[in-house]
């Protein structure tokens, strides 16, 4: 009866989904995500604000105080400015409330795993989106106010959507990536990145593939026309669609770039729509002019005139700290797509392809040593890595069924490590000792715990009318 009960119930669920047009993996998806978001949200106040948290909440309480802000690239980019003023004037300021955007939007980043489901198989997606939820250092700063965790995820999501267009055609996939790619380039400088990498990863991925390929074996030139011609005709029948997107990307970044003025001086956002001879000043601030500002302090200037190899070093091991089952996975999922019957997946192998090129790169084009910086390859890498899991419980199902106790225990032995590596990285560097020296997801310029009292001794001096205001700094 028991067994009659199991199997109504599972038609009943199918049906139900089916009706929604869902699939079972659009649940697991949702739960990771549920889980996800708790993840981030749970005690999220309690680690003392970062340096550099304390320093751009400083310039967003001052630009709700005087209606003033502008472009300035050594804090990178407005989103945090405009997005925590409306949470501010909603929730009042503190380490919760400034923490609140970049918990929901990291929390939220699984759902995308959902738009390579014409890629990957229901087993790699649901683990993409585990990947995406649980990753140690994806999950440490995503609880961070910094803007490393949105460009990853904003970038992600654009990545997803864009391969969607590919898949289903729906022209509303190219505009949110558009879209999303758009609000990354308002977070930090580091989005422009993105694009080079995709470029270089797609261009290793395909030529990989024509490898499988012997119809045009030695035809390089025949190959490249080949693309050449189907690029233009694309471009060509969806014209349309491509200014839609134009308009959506300038209107982006020129709501978030634009300066404001809450003062009688200076050109601002608000003055152009009331004067709009104002609004060729505002479009060029928000684009040519922010562009120049980027490249004078980021490109050209002295912030990456270091020594790479201490960099790298750094890298590694937050790598090593933070994501290591998660490499260790993507170097098995690469390897087994690559040499797969049928030739290899261009997303997977472009995932690879990105995520070591970000590896490769960020110590080169960071200012200090970060680690807030390996989110960056991480979400690339949690690509193949989904797809080497996939592999590691397939084998293990195979070898149950062939009585194969060898391959069994080394697959039952890898998910029991990858399991294992990230929750206890995660009670650990997340929960337990999140701004411990020993803790190598921590950024050195993290106060210890025992500030709090200090500064709530300045919070009650500073409430008190009148007197003379002193800041000792000593012994």
């Amino acid at each position: 009866m028991a067994t009659v009960d199991a199997g109504w119930l599972r038609a009943r669920a199918t049906a139900l989904l089916e009706r929604f047009g869902l699939a079972p993996v659009h649940v697991v998806v949702l739960d990771i995500t549920i889980l996800a978001v708790v993840a981030r949200l749970y005690d999220l106040g309690a680690r003392v604000a970062h340096w550099d948290e304390a320093r751009v909440v400083y310039w967003t309480t001052r630009y709700i105080e005087t209606g003033n802000v502008e472009y300035r690239p050594i804090i990178h980019g407005p989103f945090h400015h405009h997005v925590n003023r409306v949470v501010f004037d909603v929730l009042g300021t503190s380490d919760f409330s400034m923490r609140l955007v970049v918990a929901v939007l990291g929390g939220l980043l699984p759902l995308a795993a959902l738009l390579f489901r014409d890629r990957l198989s229901d087993l790699a997606v649901a683990a993409l989106a585990g990947f995406l939820a649980f990753n140690p250092a994806l999950l440490y700063y995503s609880r961070f106010m910094r803007g490393d965790p949105l460009v990853a995820a904003f970038c992600f999501a654009a990545f997803a959507m864009f391969v969607a267009t590919v898949d289903t055609g729906r022209r509303r996939w190219f505009l949110g990536g558009v879209a999303a790619f758009a609000l990354a380039l308002t977070v930090k400088e580091n989005a422009v990145l993105y694009p080079v990498c995709w470029l270089g990863a797609a261009a290793l991925a395909v030529d990989h593939g024509l490898l499988h390929d012997r119809e045009h074996d030695g035809e390089w030139l025949v190959l490249a026309g080949g693309y050449v011609r189907r690029a233009a005709g694309l471009v060509r029948r969806h014209l349309a669609v491509l200014a839609v997107a134009a308009v959506e990307f300038l209107a982006i970044l020129v709501f978030f770039y634009a300066p404001r003025a809450g003062t009688a001086d200076g050109p601002g956002l608000w003055k152009a729509i009331e004067d709009p001879g104002l609004a060729p000043e505002i479009l060029w601030l928000s684009t040519g002019g922010a562009w120049a500002d980027l490249w004078g302090s980021w490109i050209r200037g002295s912030h990456q005139d270091h020594s790479y190899i201490p960099f790298m070093g750094d890298f590694l091991q937050t790598m090593g700290h933070g994501a290591l089952a998660l490499s260790l996975l993507a170097i098995l999922g690469f390897v087994a797509d690559r040499y797969r019957r049928g030739g290899p997946t261009t997303v997977v192998q472009m995932g690879f392809y990105w995520g070591f090129f970000s590896v490769l790169g960020y110590p080169l084009v960071t200012d200090i040593k970060a680690p807030w910086a390996t989110v960056n390859a991480v979400v690339a890498l949690a690509i193949p890595a989904a797809v080497g899991f996939a592999y590691l419980v397939r084998w293990g199902s195979e070898a149950v069924a062939a009585a194969d106790h060898t391959t069994l225990a080394f697959a039952v032995f890898a998910l029991v490590v990858v399991v294992g590596q990230v929750g206890a990285a995660n009670v650990g560097a997340v929960y337990a000792n999140p701004q411990a020296d020993g803790n190598h997801l921590v950024q050195y310029a993290q106060p210890a715990g025992d500030i709090r009292p200090v500064m709530d001794v300045f919070d009650e001096a500073g409430a008190a009318p009148g007197g003379p205001d002193v800041v000792f700094y000593g012994e």
